[in-house]
């Protein structure tokens, strides 16, 4: 089994592992009249996941259905027919960004997701505190075959690792002999993200809430109005783009394999154009609720995404 994390917006990474580089760094992404050094991404030749692939949702615990509808219209959202008639930037465009990494592979190709099912699991099959090896057996519930298998863990369920380390994981384990992702046989790839609301927002649901440490700016107002669900989006969204670029971790990433940075978490805490650690980005405002976001989604949603790598400039690119 192989298994990546992300500790979200915030990210450890930044506030208790590298503060300074990061901050270093998201300066520099800011003041373009100074040389930046390129990061060092790399293609270690391992598949990308390719053609169609369908997202299945499994629901661990309680979720409203209005916070099930924030995250699979996100989904829908991201290659949606309706993209020509969703308003700019789009969730679309920012995962158009992720085609350049199929472009640069030795074989080019293409990915196409959709909403698959969605499982309801709202008796806690397996308690509130679940381990590693249970979120897989979670995971595996869904197809596996040609599909990712998203868990998501409601606020009152303690996952192992959860805030200590991470906000959510992704990662490929073994399915039945009939269940295959497509380039890569007997292995399903899968993404755990938990709602952060009442464990640890400060961590977990930056920049909707302010961070544990590190500068205490005033939080954003959440797009859709729901602090653990929103940021549970921006976290799904980085594990999503991690997951179709390094599905079983021979793919594109920088530095150690045991904790790569991917094609988002390259970028932590970037969302807007002058970001920096503690400031998440200038970005716009909904008029009327508020809330800050950078992505247009299906029937008139609203969300925050994080910003990506760029292979082709070696740079975090945002969409506002």
């Amino acid at each position: 089994m192989a298994s990546f994390s992300t500790s979200n917006v915030v990210l450890f990474l930044v506030f208790l592992v590298s503060l300074i580089h990061f901050n270093a760094e998201a300066r520099r992404l800011a003041e373009s009249d100074q040389t930046e050094q390129p990061l060092l991404f790399q293609y270690h030749n391992g598949p990308l996941l390719t053609g169609k692939i369908s997202v299945n949702l499994i629901w661990y615990g309680n979720f409203k259905p209005s916070q099930r509808a924030i995250v699979s219209d996100f989904i829908n959202s991201v290659t949606s027919s309706k993209a020509s008639t969703v308003a700019q930037p789009s969730v679309a465009t920012w995962w158009k960004a992720i085609e350049k990494y199929y472009q640069l592979s030795k074989k080019p190709s293409s990915l196409v997701l959709s909403l698959g099912t969605q499982i309801l699991d709202e008796n806690y099959s397996l308690g509130k505190s679940i381990t590693n090896q249970q979120i897989i057996q979670l995971a595996s519930k869904g197809s596996q075959s040609n599909a990712i298998n998203v868990v998501l863990t409601s606020a009152d369920v303690a996952v192992e690792g959860f805030c200590s380390s991470r906000c959510g994981t992704h990662g490929s384990a073994m399915g039945s002999s009939n269940g295959h992702i497509k380039g890569k046989n007997s292995k399903f790839a899968y993404i755990w993200v938990g709602n952060s609301e009442t464990q640890c927002p400060g961590q977990c649901a930056w920049p909707f809430h302010q961070p544990i440490y590190g500068p205490q700016n005033p939080p954003l107002v959440a797009p859709n109005n729901d602090i653990g669900v929103d940021g549970m989006v921006i976290n799904l969204a980085s594990l999503l783009a991690g997951t179709a670029t390094n599905p079983f971790g021979n793919g594109y990433y920088q530095g150690p394999k045991e904790a790569p940075l991917e094609a988002a978490s390259a970028c932590p805490g970037i969302y807007g154009k002058g970001a920096y650690p503690g400031y998440a980005g200038d970005l716009p405002v909904d008029a009327t609720t508020g809330a800050s976001y950078n992505a247009h989604g299906v029937d008139g949603r609203k969300y925050l995404l994080p910003a990506l790598f760029d292979p082709s400039t070696s740079t975090c690119s945002t969409l506002a």
